[in-house]
């Protein structure tokens, strides 16, 4: 599958996460092309799925308050299937190329894997019981300032600041990895994950990078794999900007998947 490389990876570096929205609909034009995004990349595993329609209920009476989204016109929302053993990272992979493409059409986008109502997606669409809504995203225009919940989790973000790849990597030296790994390492490191808790870690070899988790226990009640799998993208897209095409394979736990260039 042909992904759009350098539209995606120049908006990976600015893409920030918004939780107060202007009350303002998404035009149609920019709907289509997510929901043309969503059929070309959803597959065995993934599915997304765009609403734009009677969407109150999704955001209303988060657990989490702080966290809670406002005046989004729209979602987007990443199912996977129970019988697929990589569903989460197959969601993350997807979820994200839904993010960054919006993004990249001017809109504004947050993660939200465990604080929204599963229930009211479930009435919007169409859901089969093999299949689980792992996460959503508000799609819409930002406030022209933060909100109080906004500056909460905005601080909550920078209280876990990224760490350094020398920190996230084993493998290869600094001075002998090779251009590509660096693009798509540095990428990964901009991956969003669950409170910023990146739990990814990275083994190096002249010519694979194999992603696995840093405990397998997950947190936040959020699979550290949906996490993984987002960072799965960012790796891709690096490398792809480097000039650098590959496959990816995927394993058994605690490792997660293996990006091998071809």
């Amino acid at each position: 599958m042909e992904l759009p490389v350098d539209r995606w990876y120049e908006v990976l570096h600015h893409r920030h996460s918004w939780r107060s929205y202007q009350e303002i609909p998404v035009e149609a034009e920019k709907l289509y092309r997510l929901r043309e995004i969503c059929a070309r990349f959803s597959g065995p595993g993934a599915r997304a799925k765009i609403v734009s329609e009677d969407i109150e209920g999704v955001f209303r009476g988060f657990i989490a308050s702080y966290g809670k989204v406002t005046g989004a016109p729209a979602y987007a929302a990443f199912i996977g299937d129970t019988r697929d053993p990589n569903m989460f990272e197959k969601a993350g992979w997807l979820g994200e190329s839904i993010v960054l493409e919006a993004v990249a059409l001017g809109l504004s986008t947050c993660w939200v894997a465990a604080t929204f109502h599963s229930e009211a997606v479930a009435e919007d669409i169409k859901i089969a019981a093999h299949e689980r809504v792992l996460a959503i995203s508000p799609l819409g225009y930002r406030t022209d300032e933060p909100s109080r919940n906004d500056k909460i989790m905005q601080a909550l973000v920078r209280h876990h600041t990224r760490e350094p790849l020398d920190e996230l990597c084993s493998g290869l030296t600094e001075q002998i990895c090779p251009l590509w790994a660096k693009e798509a390492l540095e990428a990964a490191r901009l991956a969003p994950s669950a409170a910023n808790r990146q739990p990814w870690r990275f083994l190096l070899t002249d010519n694979s990078i194999t992603i696995t988790v840093d405990r397998t226990r997950d947190t936040h009640g959020i699979s550290k794999r949906l996490d993984c799998g987002i960072a799965m993208l960012h790796v891709e897209l690096g490398a792809r900007h480097a000039g650098v095409n590959g496959r990816w394979e995927y394993l058994k736990p605690p490792d997660v998947a293996r990006f091998t260039i071809t």
